[in-house]
This record gives structure tokens, C-alpha cells and sequence, in this order.
């Protein structure tokens, strides 16, 4: 067992590591933040410094014990990661699937990677790592059934019925708009560095309502996109708007027909940006959205992780 802690002091280091970035919290029994880091160091960064290098970089600068236990998400539980953290096939409950945390063997603190999820529908095979934690700290009721919507470079589209995750898809928008505004034709619609995109253009809310009036079908309109610079003078900052309201419009459509329209709100999972961006698309599409700041979910997912692995009590004490 962990050594204990009082007062204000850390329980337990929790790190959200992806691809390119990571984050780091330091937090005490009760779930409270006591330390926050970000660094472009996340997996492609950290096999060529060492994971365990990386990590106690961090967990130095936050001042952190020696002997502080840490739990993980994401990336670094890949393949190409710290470890492989086995995937959990679904369905299967939430607390069930954060209680099959991997542990790394031969370090000096009991560090601790939550698995992915994986789909082994022979029609429709899908895994993800990273968004399990974030939806196991969303606040799903224990009963019903609810779909969530995470917004990435490869969205995901999660039915959670009572309490576990049911089944998921994935739709890859965010991968979509970097490689077409880069290496096809529309990059001279586009620009060398497309313009950030505003909730408020009005070319990304009709592009958006387009995908929504035609159920999702995008490609049939792509071009469009670069006719619209040559005959109608569209500026560049618009086309993105007209691209990214296009593929976020195609991908809810498409959900939408897939997982249906009734019941709760969907549970939109994001930040920042995003965020803003697919709760207009969610609301020209219909649909009423519950909002979960995406950030504050992976960290309770993350403290719910550490509960569930015995590293933090749920009196708040530690185990």
C-alpha cells in the first residue's frame, strides 16, 4: 500500500499523456488539485527521452514524494508506449474497466496505465485509449442509456448504458480536415496555415446545415469548396470555416443516423474550441447537449481510476 498522507499533502500523481502532449496533476485524498503541469512531451517526445525520464522531469518540477504513486491514461499505454496496457472489450462497466490499470514493473513508485477499449465487432472493430478515463468521469447516471460525443482528431461516439460502455464508434474529423487542407486540392482554397474558425461564421453554420440536410454525405460537396474560391471570391479564412462546418455537420449526421435522436441530451465531452464548434453543430442538428469540460473529466476519470486501483480510499483517506 501507498504510504499515507495528511492534510493538503499529494496522494497521487494523475497523467493524461497523449500522442504529442501531457498533463500532470498532483492531488491530494480528498481529490483536490494541488499541482498542475503541461508539456509537449507525450509520446512521440518521450521514446526518445525515456518514459520514465520524462514522467520524474514532471513529477520533480511538481515537487512530488519519491515514493508518490501514479496513475495513467492514454497513449503511453499503446503499443508503441511505457507499456501495452491490454484493451477491455466492451461492454463492460466503467468501474470494471479502470480497475484493469497495467502496472510498470521496476520502478521505484507504483506507477499505474488505465487500459483502452476495444470493439471486436467483426463489422465494426474500434479501440480507444484516453477517452475511457474522460467518460468515467462525465457524471454518466447509473442507469439509462446515454451517447456521449468526444470531439479529437478522431472523435468518438460512445453509447453508455447503465454504467458501462455498450458500444462505440469513431469518426476521424479532426485527421480529415488537417490532411485535406494540406495535401489536396483544397490547400490553395485553404491557405500555407488554415485561419482558426469561429462559431459565429456564417459559412461554418451553412456548410454544417448542408452535411445535416443530406445526412452526412460530405464528399459530393469537398469541391465545392475550391469552386466556390475561384468563382465566388471565397477568402481563405471562410473556406475553412466551410471545410470544418462540412466535416463536423457529416460526422453528426452520421452518428445521429447511427445511434439515434431520442432520450437524454448528448453528453458533449470537449474543450476549448471544439467544444463551441460541435455544440453548435449538436444544436442545428436538434439535439439537446449536456456539456462536460473534457480537461476536468480525464482528471476525474483519472482520480476515480486511482480510487478504484486501492491507491486512493473512497473516505478520502488513502488505502
Amino acid at each position: 500500500m501507498s504510504p499515507g498522507f495528511v492534510g493538503n499533502a499529494p496522494a497521487v500523481a494523475a497523467i493524461d499523456w497523449g500522442t504529442t502532449r501531457l498533463r500532470a496533476w498532483l492531488i491530494d485524498g480528498s481529490g483536490k488539485v494541488l499541482a498542475e503541469r503541461r508539456g509537449d512531451d507525450g509520446l512521440i517526445t518521450a521514446r526518445e527521452k525515456g518514459f520514465s525520464n520524462v514522467l520524474e522531469g514532471h513529477m520533480a518540477a511538481m515537487g512530488a514524494p519519491d515514493a508518490l504513486p501514479v496513475i495513467i491514461c492514454g497513449m503511453a499505454g499503446s503499443r508503441q508506449g511505457w507499456i501495452e496496457a491490454p484493451y477491455v472489450s466492451v461492454p463492460a462497466p466503467i468501474g470494471a474497466i479502470l480497475r484493469g490499470a497495467a502496472r510498470i514493473e521496476g520502478e521505484r513508485r507504483d506507477i499505474r496505465i488505465v487500459p483502452g477499449l476495444a470493439q471486436r465487432l467483426p463489422d465494426a472493430p474500434d479501440v480507444m485509449r484516453g477517452e475511457e478515463t474522460q467518460l468515467a468521469g462525465a457524471g454518466f447516471p447509473t442507469k439509462g442509456r446515454h451517447l456521449a460525443c468526444m470531439p479529437g482528431t478522431h472523435s468518438k461516439w460512445v453509447v453508455v448504458e447503465d454504467g458501462a460502455v455498450a458500444g462505440f464508434g469513431t469518426w476521424p474529423t479532426g485527421e480529415l480536415f488537417s490532411v485535406l487542407a494540406a495535401h489536396s486540392i483544397l490547400k490553395h482554397s485553404l491557405g500555407e496555415h488554415p485561419a482558426p474558425v469561429a462559431v459565429d461564421s456564417p459559412f461554418f453554420r451553412q456548410w454544417c446545415e448542408r452535411a445535416l440536410g443530406e445526412g452526412g454525405d460530405v464528399t459530393s460537396k469537398l469541391f465545392a469548396i475550391r469552386a466556390a474560391g475561384l468563382l465566388q471570391d471565397l477568402k481563405s479564412e471562410d473556406a475553412a470555416a466551410c471545410l470544418s462546418g462540412l466535416l463536423i455537420g457529416g460526422e453528426v449526421a452520421s452518428a445521429k443516423r447511427r445511434y439515434g435522436a431520442g432520450g437524454a441530451p448528448v453528453v458533449l465531452i470537449a474543450s476549448g474550441a471544439l467544444a463551441v464548434l460541435y455544440q453548435a453543430a449538436l444544436g442545428l442538428a436538434g439535439l439537446e447537449v449536456r456539456a462536460v469540460d473534457a480537461d476536468e473529466a480525464v482528471r476525474a476519470g483519472l482520480i476515480e481510476a486511482a480510487r478504484e486501483n486501492g491507491i486512493i480510499a473512497r473516505t478520502g483517506a488513502l488505502a
